[in-house]
């Protein structure tokens, strides 16, 4: 009698359910997942919130080095010999994450070209942001970076329709983002809602007239 052969790998069932090495958790807003410091031994694949990832100087200044949303990787670090988290990651609304140990990461990695195929993606999306961010902070001014930041955080550019931005990212959150003082991001928000570039309604909207701000020399 012939043995039943194993089923294909399941993608979706693979980061939706527990066991063999991965955990299900869910996190309440500012909540933290691992702190900077902490010993890296997993990686984070976020069902549903956004995560925030930030970073704190010796002399005590922090910096919000990027925002994570849903389907989107946090930790991976581990992954490339880091023995500790190099920031911290905090939860900016209701999550829903999957924790998944180290060892079963490499072990998917290996054996599924499936999730390996998924998990480079992300990788390289990731590298592409950060350079981008990169040359946004070198050469940009501060306005451009915030208008910037808004779009990316309204989803221009991807497909389905924009999104409002969350409320709950505050004046000070966009500030460290983008190098710059509360006071600053204040003006820059006022001026935008002037223009008529965002609106205030049940939330912050930004509309696509704020690429003018990205594109204007």
């Amino acid at each position: 009698m012939e043995g039943k052969s194993e089923s294909p790998f399941n993608l979706q069932l693979f980061l939706t359910q527990s066991g063999d090495g991965k955990t299900i958790l869910t996190f309440r807003p500012k909540q933290t997942l691992f702190s900077q410091g902490d010993v890296a031994d997993a990686v984070f694949y976020i069902q549903s919130g956004q995560i925030k990832l930030s970073v704190v100087s010796k002399q005590g200044k922090e910096a919000v080095v990027g925002i994570v949303e849903s389907a989107g990787f946090v930790g991976e670090g581990c992954l490339a010999g880091q023995r500790v988290c190099m920031a911290t990651a905090t939860a900016l609304e209701d999550c829903t994450l999957v924790r998944i140990s180290k060892e079963a990461m490499i072990r998917v990695l290996h054996d599924e070209p499936t999730f390996s195929t998924f998990f480079m993606e992300h990788l390289l999306a990731r590298n592409v942001r950060i350079q981008e961010d990169l040359v946004d902070q070198l050469f940009n001014s501060a306005e451009k970076r915030l208008a910037r930041v808004l779009l990316l955080m309204a989803h221009f550019g991807k497909e389905g329709k924009p999104e409002p931005v969350l409320a709950k990212v505050s004046q000070e959150m966009l500030a460290e983002m983008i190098g710059t003082t509360r006071s600053r991001v204040s003006f820059f928000m006022n001026r935008f809602r002037k223009l008529g570039f965002i609106e205030y309604n049940g939330g912050l909207h930004v509309h696509s007239s704020l690429l003018n701000v990205v594109l204007h020399d």
